[in-house]
């Protein structure tokens, strides 16, 4: 059993990224896995535009994230890249805060033109800050989510669930098979 947070780097109160990320947290948790969801739209704006890493709300997550086992990060596509709202929470953690994790990438967008934000914006922070796995990661498109009317739920279509469950079970199984590193004597 590990512990997960899924982080959700989307700015907007309605979000295909956020419901997306809440089947995430749902099929690990199903898994076995304990898992917590951060919503950086929820931390306070002022301490994260100041780079505030002692405001509470903001050194809490940060102090979650550096102990969690593994690391789902989620955002839509902005300008070709993840949401600013997730990089100025990523631009306060620690130099090596994902040492020893295992780190899952989703992007959602809006054509299949957005899929290279993983590999060529997202990825390579990930690996910055330390991350011992980045796994393929997973990308949607806005047009594969509904979101139900009332509570926001997502649903997906059967192409993308398909993509999105072998990407969470693949990162699931990386953490499965991690074993503590011991020191030598």
């Amino acid at each position: 059993m590990s512990h997960i947070i899924v982080l959700t780097g989307s700015p907007s109160a309605r979000s295909r990224t956020a419901a997306l990320s809440d089947l995430i947290a749902q099929r690990l948790e199903t898994a076995g896995h304990i898992v917590a969801t951060v919503r950086v739209r929820d931390l306070p704006a002022q301490a994260l535009i100041e780079a505030d890493a002692a405001h509470p709300a903001i050194a809490e997550t940060v102090a979650a994230i550096e102990a969690a086992d593994g690391l789902v990060v989620a955002s839509p596509v902005y300008k070709a890249a993840y949401s600013g709202v997730l990089k100025t929470l990523l631009d306060l953690l620690p130099q090596r805060a994902l040492s020893g994790k295992a780190v899952l990438p989703v992007i959602t967008g809006g054509t299949a033109a957005h899929l290279l934000a993983i590999d060529y914006a997202l990825r390579p922070v990930l690996v910055s800050l330390g991350a011992h796995h980045v796994a393929k990661g997973c990308f949607v498109l806005d047009q594969h989510i509904t979101l139900s009317p009332g509570d926001g739920a997502a649903a997906l279509g059967p192409e993308s669930a398909e993509q999105l469950h072998a990407a969470v079970d693949g990162f699931a199984a990386v953490l499965d098979t991690r074993r503590p590193l011991v020191p030598a004597c």
